[in-house]
């Protein structure tokens, strides 16, 4: 089996500070459109289904994205990255319709799309995503996906998410209290 990167977020824990969010737009520069990383907010019958949840790119191990782009644009690595080379993007949008998480941001003062990268030039240095150093409930892991799930509990789709068998998301979720079932 190949190499596979991926996150473990721990939505219990995460209070929704969108530190890792905008860490996230600092490292990258992206303009005021585009958000990578983005924390979502379920308020949907507080306190019932109160949560926050922290989402980038999954990295999927059948991304729809690569699939769906016409220029062959996207990538997977040999680590399990799904990298999109930002060259080769012509701005149709394929990759954002395919996408059923909502990862690659169309920015139209650019008329390109872009996704996280996983912050590949950082891993490559040796370092970690920004989005996981600067969390500070550290409810953001990074690494190996099955390091990840040998050691960490949880789901891959909450309620109100895409099946994960469509794309396979290389995530691990400890849900907040109220989806845990």
């Amino acid at each position: 089996m190949s190499k596979q990167v991926g996150f473990y977020i721990d939505m219990a824990n995460c209070y929704g500070c969108q530190t890792c969010q905008v860490a996230c737009k600092s490292e990258q520069g992206t303009t005021p459109a585009v958000s990578w990383r983005r924390v979502r907010h379920f308020d949907t019958d507080y306190p019932a289904t109160h949560g926050t949840l922290s989402m980038s790119c999954n990295h999927c191990d059948n991304p729809e994205c690569l699939k769906n782009c016409p220029t062959g644009a996207y990538v997977k690595l040999a680590n399990g990255i799904v990298y999109q080379n930002h060259d080769k993007c012509i701005g149709c949008r394929m990759c954002v319709m395919a996408c059923p998480y909502g990862a690659p941001q169309y920015d139209p003062e650019e008329g390109k799309v872009s996704k996280c990268s996983y912050c590949r030039e950082r891993i490559e240095a040796g370092l970690q995503p920004q989005c996981v150093e600067a969390c500070p409930g550290g409810n953001i892991i990074a690494g190996d996906l099955q390091e990840l799930r040998a050691k960490y509990p949880g789901a891959v789709e909450l309620t109100g998410m895409p099946k994960a068998k469509l794309t396979r998301p290389s995530i691990i979720i400890n849900p907040a209290k109220a989806f845990k079932k």
